[in-house]
């Protein structure tokens, strides 16, 4: 059978990325092995149901794991508070009530897509796989009316980059069904397979998925898109579908990564030493503890019947007259140093998952100001890794998002005026408002210190008190709906201006008709001295 010269040469590509993370592999194994096991299944095949903890003798591990994804989940993306917002690039349109107004509208739209999605659940997923295995993967696209998230295993991942070090090819490995296949690819499958979706219809078949830029295989015109879509039966390089996105549909976040590298690296591997160490030291510990417990008998070889019983209430035989006794043998273990050193391994994964500053002192009275400073830790320690997946991740899901929602027509048209305008996103996550408010704290500290130097120094014909204003609205998020626009501010100063040179003119007036009254005598008394003289 004649092979398509396209899948021919993308499964070639394909094997190069496998071999290029063989390395990868073996590493992500053992990471989950230890700290992730429900995800231990990349170099080694499992079957559904296996029991997975055999290695695991203590489980700090794990729940520093769970710990930091759950943290980046509810500081990044929570389900409970807004974690984005758009805003216009031209900042004359940012005081246009109208445009804001169509602006929270897309806002308020996009939110309700993503509740009625599976999004929470799947990015709660993907923070797993960051945390751990430093590379995470989510599928975005949109079916029917609803978008629909996906988070994909990292065993069934290969990537590459681009010029700028963004990923742009990813090849996915995956299973499906006869029948599923049939479903989804109709006619287009192997003879064998439809064989199998009649004979067999659960057996599975590989299949390879493999989204890129379409400029690498100019020529082929069944589709124009610019991201192709190729799905390929993996055993006979038979082709199954080509398609077409507009945007990339994968997003492919690094927790951190270094210049030569494509995958990321992770909390997991900086504590993977401490984690090995601290499993096999609590295995000692517990086997020393148990042969304190239910220590080894030593025996004479003489003068005893066996068997020897151990259970409450047995009887033991031995012959009369003879000295030797059953005694305990004392292996002379020291468990408080073992406990000690056990401890230390466990505070060190801590550090590495960042659990004390995550727990920020729970349990422990603290004043707002100690508060706030933990906060700014905080925020220090997790800031390069939210500028990395605002970029990696959350700026190119918005965009994916709003394109999807715009195009199906779930968002409302744009106004004429706004026409080819671009969008910016605005990061309004707890972490991101954090990060804002620490920048209002430091405002705030140095405008009370203008405020006392005004008393010796004309200081604050430094500060310009609209655009003062201007920035609380942004770093505290204050909606557009509340906030009025610059014309209108404008009018209304207007009309201030207006009433307040009516009222001066009123007292004018007034001032006039009191100095005429109070001239009027005078006059008259004058007028009087005139006619007697």
């Amino acid at each position: 059978m004649q092979v398509d010269p396209l899948v021919s040469k993308l499964d070639r590509r394909y094997q190069d990325l496998s071999n290029s993370r063989s390395n990868w592999e073996k590493h992500w194994q053992e990471l989950a092995d230890y700290m992730l096991p429900r995800k231990a299944d990349i170099t080694k095949k499992r079957t559904q149901g296996d029991k997975r903890t055999e290695l695991i003798f203590d489980s700090t591990a794990i729940h520093a794991v769970e710990l930091l994804a759950a943290s980046l989940h509810g500081m990044m993306t929570s389900p409970s508070t807004p974690w984005f917002s758009l805003r216009y690039r031209n900042s004359n349109l940012q005081g246009n009530d109208a445009a804001n107004e169509w602006l929270e509208v897309c806002i308020d739209q996009m939110y309700q897509a993503f509740h009625r999605s599976n999004f929470q659940q799947e990015v709660h997923e993907l923070y797993y796989d960051l945390v751990v295995f430093g590379t995470g993967a989510i599928y975005l696209d949109i079916d029917g009316d609803s978008l629909r998230f996906a988070t994909r295993h990292i065993a069934e991942i290969c990537i590459s980059e681009n010029s700028q070090g963004v990923v742009d090819t990813v090849y996915r490995k995956f299973k499906m069904t006869a029948r599923a296949m049939e479903q989804q690819f109709g006619s287009t499958l192997p003879v064998g397979v439809l064989k199998d979706a009649q004979n067999e219809p659960y057996k599975e078949h590989e299949i390879i998925h493999v989204v890129y830029p379409r400029g690498e295989t100019k020529g082929r015109a069944a589709k124009n898109k610019p991201i192709a879509s190729v799905y390929y039966h993996k055993a006979t390089k038979t082709l199954l579908s080509e398609s077409g996105f507009d945007e990339f549909p994968f997003f492919v976040p690094r927790f951190v990564k270094d210049s030569v590298s494509t995958y990321g690296r992770s909390p997991a591997m900086t504590a993977l030493p401490d984690t090995k160490m601290l499993n096999k030291m609590s295995e000692v510990t517990i086997r020393a503890a148990q042969k304190q417990v239910d220590p080894p008998l030593m025996v004479p070889d003489d003068g005893f019947m066996l068997p020897i019983r151990t259970t409450p209430g047995s009887l033991n035989f031995y012959r009369a007259g003879t000295r030797d006794r059953l005694e305990p043998l004392q292996i002379g273990a020291n468990n408080p140093l073992g406990l000690n050193m056990e401890e230390q391994r466990r505070n060190a994964i801590r550090q590495a998952f960042y659990v004390d500053q995550l727990l920020l002192g729970q349990g422990s009275s603290m004043t707002a100001t100690e508060v706030l400073q933990r906060n700014e830790e905080k925020m220090r320690l997790l800031g390069p890794v939210l500028g990395r997946l605002q970029s990696e991740l959350l700026q190119p899901l918005i965009s994916r998002a709003f394109a999807l929602l715009l195009r199906s027509g779930q968002l409302p048209p744009a106004p004429q005026e706004l026409q080819g305008q671009d969008i910016d996103i605005e990061y309004v996550s707890p972490l991101a408002k954090a990060q804002k408010l620490t920048d209002l704290q430091s405002m705030l500290r140095g405008f009370e210190v203008m405020m006392q130097v005004a008393e010796i120094a004309p200081v604050m014909d430094y500060l310009d008190a609209d655009k003062l204003v201007q920035y609380l609205v942004e770093v505290t998020g204050i909606p557009a709906r509340v906030i009025r626009s610059d014309d209108e501010v404008a009018r209304i100063r207007r009309q201030a201006q207006q009433a307040q040179a009516q009222q001066a003119q009123a007292q004018q007036a007034m001032m006039e008709s009191e100095q005429a009254k109070n001239v009027a005598p005078l006059i008259k008394a004058v007028g009087g001295l005139g006619s007697a003289a």
